[in-house]
């Protein structure tokens, strides 16, 4: 459900601001890897998340992989033969530090009487990591790249419209005789065949930006799932690209109509359960915010 305290606290900080600032000007959209399944999964949380960026409360499970992600960035900046296991766990405490000082919501959801078991998943997680790949044989080429570009319909008469992209990229990794492999890792667990359609698209969303800013397909796009110490690898084709290119262009027409005219409709499913945004949902009787208009897209 909804923080309705920090929602509250958001409305009233910018009613305090509004007659000494301008109104922000909302940013423009691209498209991301989350943004599209959020679309895909439900219209009206698409438009909560992207358009409106109602606040949502943080999760144990997320900030659990956040700890995880910066503690495996940092170790492919030290010298190989100090990427080890307990050296990894011993930065998950001074780096859970770090993030409490960033930021007091972290001691409401790992309160201090909590905070040993957290860290023990949190090493398990990591000791996932370290039984499918030793780090100290290969340097990483890039971690938590940024990634971004625009799909140019002026440039390719295929597309129905211009879609840019953007995203993070946890870890490229290029052999020293140039094949490209790009890993993403995953704290939760690992989707069984019939549910894996999200986890590939984001692969393919990652290879496809690859291939449009680089000119070349990665060889290998690898989900590392730690909690299970196993992974879901595709080595994707170029018909493989241009047929998922065509998914996307299409899907981002459809968002592009939904914003311009305010339509973005609820898709009611087993994941609403899950959703923060049941109370302002009208499919479980909840009100709508007002639309606040179509931002328009990154490249327009």
């Amino acid at each position: 459900m909804p923080d309705n305290s920090q929602s509250a606290k958001s409305d009233q900080n910018t009613g305090s601001q509004a007659d000494t600032q301008p109104a922000k000007k909302p940013s423009k959209l691209a498209l991301s890897p989350s943004r599209a399944n959020d679309y895909r999964q439900c219209p009206l949380k698409y438009r909560f998340r992207a358009i409106d960026k109602i606040p949502e409360p943080s999760t144990v499970a997320q900030v659990k992989g956040t700890l995880v992600h910066a503690v495996l960035e940092e170790m492919y900046s030290w010298p190989r033969e100090q990427r080890t296991y307990p050296a990894a766990v011993k930065r998950l405490k001074p780096t859970w530090a770090v993030m409490c000082a960033e930021d007091d919501q972290m001691f409401d959801l790992v309160p201090e009487d909590d905070l040993y078991d957290f860290l023990v998943e949190c090493r398990g997680l990591l000791k996932g990591y370290f039984m499918m790949e030793n780090p100290a044989g290969f340097d990483a080429a890039e971690m938590e790249k940024f990634v971004q570009l625009v799909l140019d319909r002026t440039k390719d008469s295929s597309l129905p419209v211009s879609v840019p992209m953007r995203g993070f990229i946890d870890r490229v990794d290029i052999a020293p005789t140039g094949e490209v492999r790009i890993v993403d890792y995953k704290t939760g667990k690992k989707p069984s065949p019939r549910f894996r359609d999200e986890a590939l698209f984001q692969m393919r969303f990652y290879a496809l930006v690859w291939w449009r800013l680089t000119g070349k397909i990665p060889e290998q796009l690898r989900l590392m799932y730690l909690k299970v110490a196993d992974d879901l690898v595709l080595s994707p084709s170029a018909a493989e690209l241009e047929s998922f290119q065509a998914e996307i262009a299409g899907l981002w027409q459809q968002i592009v109509r939904d914003g311009e005219h305010g339509d973005f409709v609820p898709k009611k499913s087993k994941l609403c359960g899950w959703c923060s945004f049941q109370e302002l949902c009208p499919a479980y009787g909840g009100t709508t915010p007002e639309y606040p208009g179509w931002p328009g897209a990154v490249g327009d």
